[in-house]
């Protein structure tokens, strides 16, 4: 009887220690699984920067308010625009500015994550420099200014007058 009962728990042991590993791996390869679905549908591309069309006309004949906000989640930063909005012509591009200060006494890294209204602006939002594509490490007590540039594409429809721009600062784990 104790063989029987013995020869099942290490069967038993053997069964869960490979779906261990399974599950182990599965989890290690979410990371670039999901980096390459976020490439492939332009959805968070944190990977790298859109790539500005040169041939883009700017419409003069419309002009869009830019709201900007700025978040942060489990963090002890400060983070804010240094203008709350911003009016461009669609095809212009812009610069804006953003300020982040660590108030605590330690070292954190933190990723800033966009999300945009209406939601299908990232169609036609070209980022070519932002904060967003890096993670950011603070010093306690440091406090940087930081742009982002971008256009908004004439192709944009004539009823959108008004987009928000947001930005939310998640804490990383220490080595990510």
């Amino acid at each position: 009887m104790t063989q029987s009962v013995t020869k099942i728990n290490v069967v038993m042991s053997k069964k869960l220690l490979i779906f261990t590993v399974v599950m182990f791996g599965f989890g290690y390869a979410l990371v670039p699984m999901y980096e390459k679905f976020c490439e492939v549908t332009g959805i968070n591309n944190l990977l790298q920067p859109d790539v500005v069309d040169k041939n883009i006309k700017v419409d003069m004949s419309r002009t869009i308010a830019i709201e900007l906000d700025a978040n942060v989640r489990g963090m002890p930063w400060q983070f804010k625009p240094l203008q709350s909005n911003v009016k461009i012509h669609p095809g212009e591009s812009i610069e804006v500015m953003y300020e982040i200060r660590n108030d605590s006494d330690q070292e954190i890294s933190g990723q800033a994550i966009p999300s945009y209204s209406p939601r299908f602006l990232e169609r036609y939002m070209k980022k070519f420099e932002c904060f967003c594509f890096t993670k950011q490490v603070l010093k306690p007590g440091e406090a940087r200014q930081m742009p982002v540039k971008f256009v908004i594409d004439p192709q944009i429809p004539v009823d959108v007058n008004t987009v928000t721009i947001s930005y939310t600062f998640f804490a990383l784990q220490p080595g990510k």
